[in-house]
Formats: structure tokens, C-alpha cells, sequence
């Protein structure tokens, strides 16, 4: 206290007692909350400094006005509530008996510097402060404030009281008296402030070495099995896994599977270490269990690639992997899940089981791993109330109220819990476990129940609390997430697919979905059994890419039939050339020796890269005959009539044509011709367009079939009169106005496409569908794949 306001004495005073205690204090050990009203943050303007390099040493800045003051003095007491609360409890006196066990999750210490007290001070604020004071010592939050003795205290206030809770010091002209203590007249001289150049140099250096010092790192080598211990766990009657550390000496352990315990909801804001958690869990489970035992489907809705790496890695516990996920994709599998749920209630049918543990004690009884569906950011399925949204609400409900008793969990991941679409709060009432890591205020009361707003005290990252009864208080458990870095990761997931490939039964590859990313066509495993061996029964079909759900790859089926025409509109080259590409190689691996004919009509430049992909395929297709724009009229003219031939029963069983056109808008010689009907009356010489158009109209009944690409709908009403157009009746469309794509597939959905999307539409199935098409072939592969069809289809003698 003094008789005059802080400046002088009394700030050199607080001034030296933050520098030495931020000298001795360990990195990432002390936090300064500083408040100074009356001079507007001068009597502290020299430690700003520290706000240069870690925002949490001053707490951002010098704080001066009322509302200010008020809200710094409120995290202060909810600080200490979440000590009193969370880590201290009964088991501790002092949070320094707390730290001396803890190691590094220890708390830090946190200082209050208060000048000329009581000014721009509320009444709550003064009650606050009285709450520091008395509570703050044993937390570890201390209190250092000046007051003018000539301003009024507030009422009921103190400026003094008994050691060790309180020193009062008083300024008496030019040295301080300590009023109160036994030995009367003894007084204090401070030492002098640190010269200004030498206080800054001290506090650059505080400053270097407190960067990134909030960091909390508790190594996944403490919660993870050793080596002899991989695969070693049992699934059978409940997953029981350590994702952290709790408090000063304890694991927090992640049960699943037991009573209420079957579900799990996590909501953490973007830094709070979601993610991070996320892989702790997985990484921890695929080492603690073998396959047989836990399998998973990880679903990725974040503009990000979290999961990725075990899709890389080949997780071998994984079933599906979906990054970056298309909504529509992740609803297939919710579908899979839906029908794995009815296959295992039709299995404990059958072996009269009534849940998992007593369905694996039957003596006939296969291993049945527990199935966990992890999503992050299920919020995704709920960004518009559509049918996707709709179906995708009624399936997790189902699951979640009904995986219970078949082994199936459902981890559920997201940054807020808020929002106009949700998930239906029945269904998240369903799930017991509740994982808050940093989030708002608001997300606090909806991931834990209305009584419990214990999130909203988190304060760094992997800080958490699991709660196992439904968001009650009385459940909380304070953790911190163990880190686990990329490398170290990676890894780990490198020895469990070393440990699947030494099992007797090798567990599948995962389903692999990229969103962000082109479909790979080395991951379609009927291209691979048709280029090693043709088959015999199967109807011709080219492949076009992987589909957005749970199925086969997206592919066309050319039949004896009218309409069995496939159209490609795209305005990229590259794209629409992949595509034809591949299914002409498609087509002829699924062709026995000699039994089809194959054309390629082009424009390619010599030097382009479609001249170069051409000629690959030229070297693995020898048979292949390619048709630039000058040839094409004669080349049309050998085509037809082979198609009179056939139209008059002379070859009814003749082998399949396939003719592919890319970049059909450039060969003006086959455009309808307004009057074309009348031209074979004035010149005998036959028209190529008429002929091109009978191809269209009657070729795919006697088994020749169009493959065509243009680049635009506009390029397509040119090339194709409207009667032709009905003749493909498979469509593949790319991105385009919604009056183009509505003419085209009856949906203005290519609208919506973005980049590795397209559609392929079946008029006569009347099914549209979303997929992902091929990257272009490497010609590696196109190398490769001529290896194996050269031989089949060798150039005509």
C-alpha cells in the first residue's frame, strides 16, 4: 500500500518481483495476469516485450478497463476451480505436492499483478478477487497488488491478514514498512529497477526460451503394448485401451463394450488435439488386437488427408478407409454397417446369443471382431437437410441403439456440436462416453449435460475430460492426450502390417476412398484378373472408375442390343482420352485371341502426349486400328458394310466391333447434314455421315459399339442429330451448366461436380451414378499391360 498512485516505488517494486520470478521460473512454468487501470498499462509497458514471443506469459496484453478486469479475474477463479476439482482433490495439499509427482503434465504457476486497486474494480470483480486470495496459494495462483490507502476499500475488503496467506507492505516516504509483524520498526529497502537495456535483454531471452514451452508432450511409449505384448488383447468382452495420462500417476483408460460404455462422442475445437486423440486410439487398438478381434471403418469428413496414413500403411484392421469423404460414399458405408448389423443378428440367431461375449462362447462360433465406425466431423452428413442428411440420421440411429449387442461401436468426432442440422439429440443421448477436449462454452454444455461445464476450463492442447456416464460432473476424469508424432506413427503401423503378413491368413487390403484424388486402377481387381487370364462367360464391359459407395467399380456393359452406345462429354482431353484408354484395354483383356476388332479414331498432334498415350496403346493393341480424320469417310464406308452383312444374317455370330471416337466435334465429315436423306439420289457415292448415323442407329444390335468423346454439349448438338444422340444411351458427363447436364442426364447434377468427379448415366436402367474416374495409366503400366495383350491381339496377317 501507499499514499500515492503505483507509479514510482510501487511499479518498480512489481516490475522487479515479475522479472525475478519469471528468471527463476522454469519454460512454460509461469503465466502473468496484469492489471493496471489508472495508468492504462504504463507502469508495466516494459514487459510487452514477452508478448512477442508467447501470448500466455502476460496473457496477451496490459489489462485496464472494467469488463476486462472482470473476465480476467473470472478465468483466474475458474482456473483455480478446475485445480480444486480436477487434480488437486483429496489426494493432494498444494499444487507443488501435484507437480512434484506429475512430470510433464505439471500445472504452471499463474500470477495476479494488480496496480492501484480498487479503481475501474466491479463489485463482482472484488468478490473474485477475494476468492484469489483465500483459494489461489494452495492452486498455485498468487496475488500481487498495490492500493492507494487514500481511495476507499470496497466493502468487507482486506488489505491485510495472517502469514503465510498475506504480507502487507507500506510505503512510508522513501523506504517500506511491513505494519503487523513482531519486531517493530523493521523495514525494507528494494533493490534498485535492472538498468532499461539490461531488463530487455532478460526479457528477450525469458522470451526465446518460453516459445512453444505450453506444449504438453506425454510420450505414446507410456500407454502402448511392447512388442511381445502386439495382438496379444481380448476383444471378447470389452475393448479397454489407455489413451492418456490422468492426473499425476494414473492412465485414462477408453472402456468400450461393457453396460451403457457402448458409444463414444468427442468434440475438441480446431488445435484442441481431436486428431490427435483420434490416432492414439486407432494405433493403440491395432497394436493391443489382432484383426480378428477389432476392425475398423475410418471416415474422414476434413479438407484434410488425418487418415491417410493408414491407407498407405494398409492397416490391416481396417475394412474401410474413407479421406476427405464424399457424403454420399460415406453413406454406403453406413449401408455396410446396416447390413453387417442384420448379418450378426441373423448369426446370434442361430447360435441363440444375445450379445457378442456369449456368441464367441459358443462352441460353432467363427471370430467376430468388434466393429468401430470412427467418424470426424460427422456434422458433415448434416450440412443440408436432403436425403443424405435424412437416411444418414435414421442409420446411425439404428446403429448406435443396435450395435450394442452385436459388437459395433460408433466413435463420433466434431469441432461443434451446435448447428441448425445435427444429429438427433435420442441418438446422442445413446452415447455414454463423452470426450471434451478445448471447446467453447457452449459446445461444453452439449457434449457433457447441463450441469457440467467443466470443458469450458481446458487450457492447452490434448487437455481433456472423459466422462463415462452420459456428460454427468461426478464422472469427470481429467486427462491429457498422449502425443503421438507422424514418424513414430508410421512406424508403428509399418510393424502391425509386417504382423498381418506373417499371419496364416493375411488379412485383405482395406477399401481405400480419396476423395481429393483420381481413382487408381491398379486397386480394381477385375482389370487385373482380366488382363491375367480372359473370361469366358462374362459380357463385354469397360470400367470407368470407383464409385462414391461400397460396390464394384462404376462400368458400362456393352450387349447385343439397341442403344448400347457409350457418349463422353468432358471438356478436359486428357480426361475423356483416360477414359476411352482404358476401356478399349478393358475390352480387349476380357477378349479372347482374334475376338473382336478394335478402331481408334483420332486427331492427336504427333508430338502431343495424346499422341504418345495412342501410340502405347497401339503397342499393346497391334490388332488396334487407328483412324485419323482423312481416313476416317473410307474407314466408315468398310464399317457399314460390314454392318449390311450382318444386318442380312450373313455372320450372326461375327465377333464384336468396338469403334472409338475421340473428339467426335473434329471429324466434320461424319455431322448430320441437314438434307443428307436426298443425297444418295443425286450422287451415288456413298455419304459418310449418312453412313456414321446407321452405325449409330443399328450397329450396337449387331454387335458394333460406339465409344465416343466430345468437349461440349453445344460440339455434341453439332456431331449428333437428336434421334442419333437417343442411341447412347450410357452417358458419362463432367462438370457443366445445369441446362446442359439436365438435356443431357435429365439432372442438373454435373452442375454440382468438382474436380475427380463425374457421372455415368444409364437411360435404359435409368440410374445415375457418381464416381471417380481413373488417373490417366502411367505408361509403366501401359507397358506392362501391352506385355500381357500383344500376344492375344497380334496385327493382322
Amino acid at each position: 500500500s501507499s499514499h500515492s498512485p503505483a507509479q514510482g516505488p510501487p511499479a518498480d517494486l512489481l516490475n522487479n518481483l515479475i522479472l525475478r520470478l519469471l528468471a527463476t521460473s522454469r519454460p512454460g512454468q509461469a503465466s502473468f495476469t496484469i492489471l493496471d487501470p489508472v495508468a492504462l498499462g504504463q507502469n508495466f509497458s516494459g514487459l510487452m516485450p514477452l508478448a512477442d514471443y508467447e501470448n500466455s506469459l502476460i496473457n496477451h496484453r496490459i489489462w485496464t478497463q472494467r469488463e476486462h478486469i472482470d473476465e480476467r479475474l473470472g478465468l483466474l477463479c475458474a482456473h483455480i476451480e478446475k485445480v480444486i476439482q480436477m487434480y488437486l482433490r483429496n489426494e493432494f495439499e498444494t499444487i507443488s505436492d501435484y507437480n512434484n509427482q506429475a512430470g510433464v503434465v505439471a500445472e504452471k504457476y499463474h500470477y495476479l499483478a494488480i496496480a492501484d486497486f480498487p479503481a475501474n474494480f466491479s463489485e463482482t470483480a472484488v468478490k473474485r478477487l477475494e476468492s484469489i486470495i483465500a483459494s489461489g496459494p494452495r492452486c498455485g495462483v498468487f496475488t500481487f497488488l498495490h492500493t492507494d490507502l487514500r481511495a476507499p476499500a470496497p466493502d468487507g475488503f482486506t488489505h491485510s491478514g495472517p502469514a503465510p496467506h498475506r504480507l502487507a507492505l507500506h510505503l512510508a516516504h522513501t523506504h517500506w514498512e511491513l505494519p503487523g509483524l513482531p519486531m517493530l520498526g523493521l523495514t525494507l529497502l528494494p533493490e534498485s529497477p535492472a538498468p532499461p537495456l539490461q531488463a530487455l535483454a532478460l526479457l528477450h531471452r525469458i522470451g526465446q526460451a518460453n516459445t512453444n514451452a505450453d506444449r504438453v508432450e506425454v510420450p505414446f511409449a507410456h500407454i502402448a503394448p511392447t512388442p511381445p505384448n502386439y495382438w496379444s488383447g481380448d476383444s471378447s468382452q470389452e475393448l479397454r485401451i489407455p489413451i492418456g495420462r490422468s492426473g499425476a500417476l494414473k492412465n485414462q483408460i477408453l472402456a468400450i463394450g461393457k453396460g451403457t460404455r457402448q458409444h463414444a462422442l468427442f468434440a475438441g475445437k480446431t488445435g484442441s488435439g481431436k486428431s490427435t486423440l483420434f490416432h492414439v486410439i486407432i494405433t493403440n487398438l491395432a497394436l493391443t488386437f489382432s484383426p480378428d478381434q477389432v476392425e475398423f471403418y475410418l471416415i474422414d469428413f476434413k479438407k484434410g488427408v488425418e487418415f491417410k496414413g493408414y491407407a498407405d500403411k494398409k492397416l490391416p484392421h481396417a475394412k474401410v478407409i474413407a479421406i476427405e469423404s464424399d457424403r454420399a460414399f460415406a453413406l454406403s458405408v453406413l449401408h455396410r454397417l446396416d447390413d453387417e448389423l442384420k448379418r450378426r443378428g441373423d448369426l446370434f440367431r442361430q447360435h441363440s446369443a444375445q450379445d457378442l461375449p456369449s456368441y464367441l462362447r459358443s462352441p460353432s462360433a467363427l471370430p467376430l471382431p468388434r466393429s468401430l465406425l470412427i467418424i470426424d466431423e460427422f456434422q458433415e452428413f448434416f450440412v443440408e437437410d436432403d436425403p443424405i442428411a435424412q437416411t444418414a440420421s435414421l442409420l446411425l440411429d439404428r446403429i448406435v441403439r443396435q450395435g450394442r449387442a452385436f459388437g459395433i461401436h460408433v466413435l463420433l468426432g466434431s469441432q461443434t456440436l451446435g448447428g441448425a442440422y445435427s444429429l438427433a439429440r435420442a441418438t446422442l443421448g445413446q452415447m455414454s462416453i463423452r470426450v471434451a477436449l478445448q471447446c467453447n462454452e457452449a459446445d461444453a454444455y452439449l457434449i457433457m449435460d447441463d450441469n457440467n461445464p467443466a470443458p469450458r476450463l481446458l487450457s492447452r492442447p490434448g487437455e481433456g475430460i472423459y466422462n463415462d456416464a452420459a456428460g454427468s460432473l461426478e464422472a469427470n476424469s481429467p486427462f491429457q492426450v498422449v502425443w503421438l508424432p507422424d514418424h513414430e506413427r508410421n512406424l508403428l503401423l509399418d510393424a502391425i502390417h509386417a504382423l498381418a503378413q506373417n499371419a496364416p491368413l493375411p488379412p485383405p487390403a482395406p477399401l481405400v476412398f480419396e476423395g481429393n484424388a483420381p481413382a487408381d486402377l491398379r486397386d480394381n481387381p477385375l482389370l487385373a484378373q482380366a488382363l491375367a487370364a480372359p473370361p469366358t462367360t462374362l459380357t463385354p464391359r469397360c470400367w470407368l472408375g470407383a464409385p462414391n459407395a461400397i460396390k464394384g467399380p462404376t462400368e458400362a456393359l456393352f450387349r447385343r442390343q439397341s442403344g448400347q452406345h457409350l457418349l463422353i462429354v468432358a471438356q478436359r482431353e486428357e480426361a475423356s482420352l483416360s477414359l476411352l484408354s482404358l476401356a478399349l484395354l478393358a475390352l480387349a483383356a476380357q477378349t479372347p485371341t482374334a475376338a473382336a476388332h478394335f478402331y481408334l479414331f483420332h486427331s492427336a498432334p504427333p508430338d502431343s502426349p495424346e499422341a504418345a498415350t495412342i501410340d502405347l496403346l497401339a503397342a499393346a493393341l497391334p490388332c488396334l486400328h487407328l483412324v485419323r480424320p482423312h481416313q476416317a469417310p473410307n474407314t466408315i464406308a468398310t464399317l457399314a458394310e460390314e454392318l449390311q452383312n450382318r444386318t442380312a444374317d450373313r455372320h450372326p455370330s461375327a465377333p464384336p466391333i468396338y469403334i472409338l471416337i475421340h473428339g467426335l466435334h473434329r471429324f466434320k465429315k461424319l455431322r448430320p447434314d441437314d438434307d443428307f436423306a436426298f443425297s444418295m439420289d443425286r450422287d451415288s457415292t456413298p455419304n459418310p455421315a449418312a453412313q456414321f448415323n446407321d452405325l449409330i442407329t443399328e450397329g450396337s444390335s449387331h454387335g458394333l459399339h460406339l465409344l465416343v468423346s466430345l468437349d461440349s454439349f453445344n460440339n455434341l448438338n453439332r456431331s449428333l442429330s437428336r434421334k442419333a444422340l437417343t442411341e447412347f444411351e450410357m452417358r458419362v458427363v463432367f462438370q457443366m451448366s445445369p441446362n446442359d447436364s439436365a438435356s443431357l442426364i435429365d439432372s442438373p447434377a454435373a452442375s454440382q461436380l468438382g474436380l475427380h468427379r463425374a457421372l455415368f448415366y444409364n437411360e435404359h436402367l435409368g440410374t445415375l451414378e457418381t464416381f471417380r474416374p481413373y488417373a490417366p495409366p502411367s505408361p509403366a503400366w501401359l507397358a506392362q499391360t501391352a506385355a500381357l495383350l500383344a500376344p492375344r491381339h497380334p496385327a493382322p496377317s
